[in-house]
């Protein structure tokens, strides 16, 4: 498990005010590679990696576009939903390329994101993340979102998603692709924010791996071929 959210506070808030550095993303998330990848700091007021070692792995870098939208969207969603704590999942290495066991993460352009869940009294819980459930990417939610005494929070999904939206089209590009198992889909366009995200591309198909414990996002930033 990673230490608490609050004592990385102070390094996201450095690297917020950092001025954005320059990436250049070649090919496709399923087919490339990147130069001037970026890490996403460990945790923040409001969100954390997955794993600390997944970051000392160097299994969390982006481009440095993609890194400005998803921080730029906690710093917003902490003000907006600031019981919410969000735990961001794998995301690429450094050069880009193939990282097993995943089919794509390959630029520097996708992002996973754990379910924000919430326990039996209704209040945000922690997703359990150790190494025997692979830091969270093991575990098995039902049809209706529950595990044991969790539940996922489908409003905090599409709060995210819709604040990454904006955020990517702030920066000049959107949202690509958005892989959620798809039983879960109508459960998210069926909250409060979800009228503001019917648009986005959502995975239709049933993917290659049940997206039940996390949500992939692919964002659509212009790469050299």
């Amino acid at each position: 498990m990673m230490r608490p959210f609050s004592v990385g506070a102070m390094l996201a808030a450095t690297v917020l005010c950092a001025p954005a550095l320059a990436s250049t993303c070649f090919g496709n998330s399923g087919a490339g590679r990147i130069e001037g990848a970026v890490a996403l700091p460990l945790a923040g007021a409001n969100f954390g990696a997955y794993s600390e070692l997944g970051l000392k792995l160097g299994r969390t870098y982006v481009h440095a576009q993609v890194r400005d939208v998803v921080l730029g969207a906690y710093s917003t969603l902490s003000r907006s939903t600031p019981d919410v704590q969000y735990v961001y999942g794998e995301t690429g290495l450094r050069t880009g390329g193939p990282m097993p066991p995943h089919r794509t993460h390959e630029n520097g352009t996708s992002v996973d994101f754990m379910v924000p869940v919430r326990g039996q009294d209704g209040r945000p819980a922690q997703l359990p993340r150790k190494a025997q459930n692979h830091y969270g990417y093991d575990l098995e939610f039902d049809s209706a979102g529950q595990l044991g005494d969790l539940r996922i929070d489908f409003a905090a999904i599409a709060a995210h998603l819709a604040q990454l939206d904006l955020e990517a089209r702030r920066h000049g590009f959107g949202i690509a692709r958005v892989i959620l198992a798809p039983e879960y889909i109508p459960k998210v366009l069926a909250t409060p924010a979800g009228q503001n995200i019917k648009s986005l591309p959502f995975m239709k198909t049933r993917p290659w791996v049940r997206h039940d414990e996390h949500y992939h996002v692919d964002f659509a930033v212009k790469c050299a071929r």
